[in-house]
């Protein structure tokens, strides 16, 4: 009861509004939160940054809903209108991924561990890992001074505490970082976003992103959204340089590809397709059923 009247004067001194819809007195509301609930699905076909030039398909990218609408007002005020208590439903959205996710990933990471002495882009299909890293993707150093936070940090917890719970071995390494001044990414551009991430390489300290250089131990990337893919084509680069394995990304968000209104992509043949031997981007799951969270 007392809570509950703290609340009720609170929202009289500072009005709080669900920042999908606008709709007044609630923080958010389950309709708009329950977008990012929603099955997860393949979004790298709306990224044109993560083509290949070497025949491979582009990373593969997970993410439950689209970043239009209510859920971009959502995605935006979390990461960018300080919007902190929002951590804890977004947080049940990426543990939720992480346990949907745990049984694709555990299914390409045994050939990586084969191949750690060879320099690995890509894991292949194989059996549960040993262990997997989850590894945010960096922010600017002023965007996080600016924010006071890193939501993107909170995400990848999340995940990792969604895999676990799926009985994979996981945690959250930072293996990559911005390095330089960098502008922030909001607002910028195609081309812009490109320029900037040229800055990104693997981090050199000692601990847990030593031992998972060491060990080359495969990893799932996050990040909040995903628009044209500069900065998971970068993160992935950096990391297949160093010969650790990217099995995927995930996403909250991602913005959808031309075609996505015609409907989802239809399942891959088994069968190579040209003549090429297909990689772990075309053999995973299209759509993860399951994914709902708790808060």
């Amino acid at each position: 009861m007392l809570v509950r009247a703290l609340d009720d004067v609170a929202r009289l001194v500072l009005p709080v509004s669900c920042p999908g819809c606008d709709r007044p007195d609630v923080r958010w509301c389950a309709a708009c939160l329950g977008l990012l609930r929603a099955p997860l699905r393949r979004r790298e076909d709306g990224a044109p940054r993560l083509d290949r030039l070497d025949g491979a398909g582009p990373l593969p990218v997970w993410a439950p809903a689209a970043y239009a609408g209510p859920v971009r007002g959502v995605v935006v005020a979390w990461k960018d209108r300080a919007r902190a208590d929002l951590d804890r439903p977004l947080a049940a959205v990426g543990r939720a991924a992480g346990v949907a996710l745990g049984p694709v990933l555990a299914a390409g990471a045994r050939a990586a561990a084969a191949v750690r002495t060879a320099p690995a882009v890509r894991a292949a299909p194989g059996a549960v890992p040993r262990e997997l890293v989850v590894v945010p993707a960096p922010s600017a150093p002023a965007a996080r001074r600016a924010r006071g936070r890193d939501p993107v940090a909170v995400l990848a917890r999340s995940v990792a505490a969604g895999l676990r719970a799926a009985g994979v071995r996981a945690q959250v390494v930072p293996l990559v970082r911005q390095r330089g001044r960098a502008r922030d990414q909001v607002g910028l551009g195609s081309r812009a976003r490109g320029a900037r991430l040229r800055g990104v390489d693997v981090a050199r300290r000692p601990g847990r992103v030593r031992d998972a250089l060491r060990d080359r131990t495969p990893c799932l990337l996050v990040d909040d959204v995903l628009t044209t893919g500069a900065t998971l084509a970068a993160c992935e680069s950096a990391l297949a340089g160093a010969g650790v394995p990217v099995l995927g990304a995930f996403v909250l968000a991602a913005t959808p590809a031309p075609g996505e209104r015609r409907g989802p992509r239809r399942v891959p043949s088994s069968g190579p397709r040209g003549g090429r031997a297909q990689g772990p981007s075309a053999r995973a799951p299209l759509v993860l059923p399951g994914t709902r969270g708790g808060g």
